[in-house]
Parts: structure tokens; C-alpha cells; sequence
């Protein structure tokens, strides 16, 4: 149970906490207690909390701890069975409403530390269903925060949910948009389009060399995900207030890495040197910018959809993508791009968040970095977006959209930059005056090169080919 100091107070609705400060009148039915209770009153900042998946990464290692300390006889069993039941619990998305807690609060991320130590500490004590010579069974700081200090917990949770969030959902999701560009690629393979540069005709390319290009975005995105991963798997763990490992066996950081391993399937080890984990945050910051990469290539892909669908009469009109919704309140059949406009902002978000996680990294004075939350809050932001980004990019947008190849026909027989492969036959100035003379006459560029050149129609059709264009290499006869 929470606590049974007696409520002085005539409101029925609250509950007289304490801790090392004093009394604290705490809501009734809340789970959490004093120390929680003075970081709701002293952060009354915005409305944005820390994701429940990052509650939940702190919970595991409260949990993992406990099996350690239980191991190593500084724990007695009912306790560790009884916050260990807890934990599951916790785990399990139960009580979630008790985390209420602002993102801009103290930088070490105590408060939120303090917390889920109060709320496990409760549900440990209604569990066991006695107090002890007065006092509760398992205290929130003594027994729940055993061998751990925020110092080191906080920093050990942003590693393990941002690298549970993107083992489980970022990485899958960016490998089902890669197979959805492969797909598409495979079906329009054999389609020639107008290339564009500085968004004027260029020479042909076929969709699947397009489509397959923004999968290589996908790809080398992923793998520079992937390779920025190994430094968060060296958990600050064991560190404890300074580095130093004070008040934490010798052997906990090594088992409560192996613990947590166990737990969740990833390899994980104690840090090297906790020191840098504790100080500094140059790995949620590296991985940020790999985030941010990942960003500028959906934004990209994103843009270019937009492009190819605009239109539909005025537009380049390459493509039609799947129509979701009506697109304006006020014109009638008007259907817009939304997918497409969703990622861009949500990739500008990533960016933005980018910024802010710079900006927090730079915060490590002296031993301790004190941005820890706002670093939590959008580094998880950012893989949740960009997680959600690619499969409603490949689902909504680039698996369903269809071919517009009359627009693509007439635009390819205009191109007056076709005539470019003319140019080792007739040279570049012969071949420019023939794509200026098609352009301003608006024909065909095969039919003005019939009669700016020697060479018969059969020969122009050969080295006009688009399709033959898109291999590359030069034009002979």
C-alpha cells in the first residue's frame, strides 16, 4: 500500500505523503507518491509526456535489477518477487495513467526516475499486503532504486527503448517499404518517363531505375541505422551517480547487462567506460543524424510522388495515386496527395528534432548530461515517425498508385532533349539547333531531326529509341 500516515487534510480526495522534504498532499487513488507529486507541481511546463515505451524501458531494468540484487543477497526474495510482480504488471501496459510527469523537468530525468521507483514501490506493497514495524515493505528509494541512481538509469532507458523501438518496428518497417519499391519496380520496369534535372526534360529513364533509386535511399539509410546501433547496446548501467559505480556491487553492471539481455533478446553489455555513458549523449546524438537521413530520403520520395501526381490536367500527371479522401472543403472532386504530405511533415519533424537533440547533447556539464528527457522524448519521437512514415508510404502511396502513360507518351515524343544522342553523330551544336527548332515549333524530335539531318527515319528511330536511351552508353550506326 502507498502509505498509512493518517490524512489531516478535511479534502477526502487526497492523501498525506512524505519524503526527505516533508508532507506532500498527494491525489487519493494515485499510485505514485511524494516525490512525483512535487515534480507535477513544480513543472506545470506543456502537455507533452515521456512515451510509455520509455516508462516501460525503465521498468525492465527496475525489474532486471531486482533479479541482480535478489542474486546477490542484497534483496530479500518477497521483496524482489513482489517488485518483480510489479514490474510485469507495469510491463504488461497496466496503469499508465500514473506516469503523469512533464518532459521539461530536471535534466538528470529524476523526477521520472523517482516516479516509477513510487509507483512500483505501491504496487510491490499492495502485493505483499502488510507493512513492516510500520513502514512500507519495499521503499521506493532503498529497495526499488537498489545499485541505480537516475544518473544511470535514465541514460540506460533512452538506449534500450530506442533500441527495442527500432529493432522491432523501425528496421521491419523500412525492409516492407524496400520490398514494396522492389515490387513496384519489377512491374514498371519496362515503362520510359522523361528524366528531369533542375525540374526541366532530360534524358529518359525507365520508372523501375527511378523506383529503384529511392530504394537505395531505403537501404543505405537502414544500414547507417543499423551501424550507429552497436554503441547504444554499452549500457551506462552500474555508473550509478558519477561513473564510479558507488553504492552498486562489483558485479552488477555485468549481470544486470546480461539480465536485461535475457529479457529482451538484444545484445547488450555494460559499458567500457560509464563515464562517457553518464557525461555526454554523442550516441543518441549520432543516431539522431541517422534518423534525420532517413528523413531527408522519405522527404525526397515523398516530394517527387507529389510531383509525378500533380495535375491532373495541369500538372506533370505521370502518376495517379490512390484517392483516400476529398481534398478541399470548398472544391468538388478535388483529391490531393495526402500521404504523401503527411510523411514530408512528419520527415520535417525528424529534422527539427535533430536540432534539438544537438543542441541537448552539447548539455553534458562536467560528469552528468542534463537534457536527458527532451533527448528521450524526441529521439522516440523521431523512430516513431519515420516507423510510421514508411509503411504508410509503401501501403498508401507507392504500392497502389497507377500509370498515366498517355501523358508519359506525349511528353517522351516532345522531349527535345532526346536529341541528345544524336550528339557523337552530328555533334552538340548541329544537335541543339534541332532540339531549340522542335521545342519552339512544338513537334516531335525525330521529325525536325529528319530534316536537319542526313540520316534516314529508320536510323533516327533506332538512336531515338527511349528505351534503348535509358541503357546509356553511345549512340552508333
Amino acid at each position: 500500500m502507498a502509505s498509512s500516515i493518517s490524512n489531516n487534510s478535511t479534502d477526502t480526495n487526497f492523501r498525506l505523503e512524505h519524503d526527505s522534504m516533508g508532507e506532500v498532499r498527494v491525489p487519493k487513488n494515485a499510485l505514485y507518491q511524494a516525490q512525483t507529486q512535487r515534480a507535477i507541481d513544480n513543472f506545470p511546463m506543456s502537455d507533452l509526456r515521456l512515451p510509455f515505451r520509455f516508462i516501460q524501458s525503465i521498468v525492465l531494468i527496475k525489474q532486471a535489477a531486482s533479479v541482480v540484487n535478489r542474486d546477490l543477497k542484497l534483496l530479500d526474495s518477497e521483496q524482489a518477487q513482489a517488485i518483480e510482480v510489479a514490474c510485469a504488471m507495469l510491463i504488461e501496459g497496466e496503469h499508465s495513467d500514473q506516469f503523469p510527469i512533464d518532459v521539461f523537468q530536471t535534466g538528470s530525468g529524476t523526477s521520472t526516475n523517482m516516479n516509477v521507483n513510487e509507483v512500483i514501490a505501491t504496487l510491490a506493497n499492495n502485493h505483499l499486503g502488510e507493512e513492516l514495524n510500520g513502514k512500507q515493505r519495499v521503499h521506493p528509494n532503498d529497495h526499488v532504486n537498489m545499485s541505480q541512481s537516475s544518473n544511470d538509469v535514465i541514460p540506460t532507458a533512452i538506449q534500450l527503448s530506442c533500441l527495442v523501438a527500432i529493432h522491432h518496428q523501425l528496421l521491419p518497417n523500412m525492409s516492407h517499404l524496400i520490398d514494396t519499391l522492389e515490387k513496384k519496380a519489377l512491374q514498371t520496369d519496362s515503362i520510359v518517363k522523361t528524366g528531369r534535372t533542375h525540374l526541366m526534360d532530360a534524358m529518359p529513364v525507365t520508372f523501375g531505375q527511378e523506383l529503384r533509386g529511392w530504394k537505395a535511399q531505403i537501404q543505405r539509410a537502414q544500414q547507417r541505422i543499423e551501424d550507429s546501433l552497436p554503441e547504444l547496446q554499452s549500457l551506462a548501467q552500474g555508473g550509478t551517480a558519477v561513473g564510479t559505480g558507488i553504492n552498486a556491487p562489483e558485479k552488477f553492471a555485468k549481470n544486470i547487462a546480461e539480465q536485461l539481455s535475457e529479457m529482451t533478446g538484444l545484445n547488450l553489455h555494460a559499458s567500457d567506460n560509464p563515464f562517457y555513458n553518464l557525461s555526454c549523449q554523442d550516441s543518441s546524438v549520432a543516431l539522431s543524424g541517422e534518423l534525420k537521413s532517413y528523413a531527408v530520403a522519405l522527404m525526397k520520395i515523398a516530394n517527387d510522388l507529389r510531383w509525378m501526381n500533380s495535375g491532373p490536367l495541369a500538372g506533370i500527371g505521370e502518376i495517379e495515386l490512390p484517392a483516400l479522401q476529398p481534398g478541399s472543403s470548398i472544391m468538388p472532386g478535388k483529391v490531393n496527395p495526402v500521404i504523401p504530405e503527411a510523411v514530408a511533415m512528419a520527415a520535417a519533424q525528424v529534422m527539427g528534432n535533430d536540432t534539438t537533440i544537438t543542441v541537448a547533447g552539447q548539455a553534458g556539464n562536467f560528469q552528468l548530461n542534463v537534457m536527458l528527457p527532451v533527448i528521450a522524448y524526441n529521439l522516440l519521437q523521431s523512430i516513431e515517425l519515420l516507423t510510421n512514415s514508411s509503411l504508410l508510404l509503401a501501403d498508401k502511396a507507392i504500392q497502389g498508385f497507377t500509370i498515366r502513360q498517355d501523358n508519359l507518351d506525349k511528353a517522351l515524343a516532345k522531349n527535345p532533349i532526346l536529341v541528345t544522342a544524336l550528339n557523337p553523330v552530328i555533334g552538340y551544336e548541329n544537335a541543339a539547333k534541332i532540339a531549340k527548332k522542335a521545342y519552339q515549333q512544338q513537334r516531335a524530335i525525330l521529325e525536325v531531326a529528319e530534316e536537319e539531318t542526313t540520316l534516314s527515319r529508320e536510323e533516327l528511330k533506332e538512336l531515338l529509341d527511349p528505351m534503348v536511351l535509358t541503357q546509356g552508353g553511345v549512340s552508333q550506326l
